[in-house]
């Protein structure tokens, strides 16, 4: 790989049924999105270059790929947050980039730019997985290819699509991969109890989601 060329993980995602939600409810979701992408851009080490893309839809690119289902799920923590009504659909790919990233990703050309939004179509589409179609699973995120890190997305996207408004505003202040597992402070934060934010923590899955996520990260590393 030349000096100046790097691997990044892109995310693609659109708003569910934004047609529904109003340009009120629109708006707020983008604002958590933002807000969600600054809080993120401490795991990577650099901003995400949060983009608005095609109208509804928005695109990030990730400096640490190994991170792109951590980041995927904080996304949508963040918008389900704002309400059960609020999710998004996620296309992820992986690719390299030469040089600097601009502030506008649809100014982007690598072609993990384009990949990730085709992966976002998609999912919309209900294109068929495994003679499966997505349309009647409700599956909302992906990877590009058949991966590990593709069969975990599907895992953890039943998951993410159960979470409650509580659970979901508890999940994205613990989604950090250096999370310190303080559910007091998350508390104190939260404004509720201990016990409470255990209960919802427990109820979310938390456990299990952190546990694959590390795994797959660890696994990535090895594998890099």
């Amino acid at each position: 790989m030349p000096q100046n060329t790097r691997k990044i993980a892109v995310l693609t995602g659109d708003l569910v049924n934004s047609t529904g939600l109003g340009p009120a409810k629109i708006e707020r979701a983008f604002a958590a999105l933002e807000d969600s992408a600054a809080t993120q851009a401490e795991w990577m080490g650099e901003s995400l270059h949060f983009t608005r893309h095609r109208g509804d839809g928005w695109q990030v690119a990730l400096a640490e790929p190994k991170y792109a289902l951590r980041s995927a799920l904080a996304f949508r923590a963040a918008l389900r947050a704002e309400g059960e009504e609020f999710d998004s659909y996620i296309g992820i790919a992986e690719g390299e980039v030469e040089g600097e990233i601009g502030p506008d990703l649809n100014e982007e050309t690598a072609k993990a730019f384009s990949v990730s939004g085709e992966k976002l179509e998609h999912v919309k589409s209900g294109e068929a997985l495994a003679d499966i179609k997505l349309s009647s699973t409700g599956i909302r995120m992906l990877y590009d290819r058949a991966t590990p890190q593709d069969a975990l997305a599907i895992a953890l996207d039943g998951y993410a699509s159960e979470w409650t408004q509580v659970q979901a505003a508890t999940i994205q202040e613990i989604l950090s991969p250096d999370y310190d597992l303080n559910f007091s402070k998350t508390a104190i934060k939260l404004g509720k109890s201990r016990q409470t934010v255990t209960k919802t923590i427990r109820a979310s899955q938390y456990v299990r989601i952190s546990l694959a996520l590390a795994s797959m990260e660890t696994w990535i590393d090895n594998n890099a």
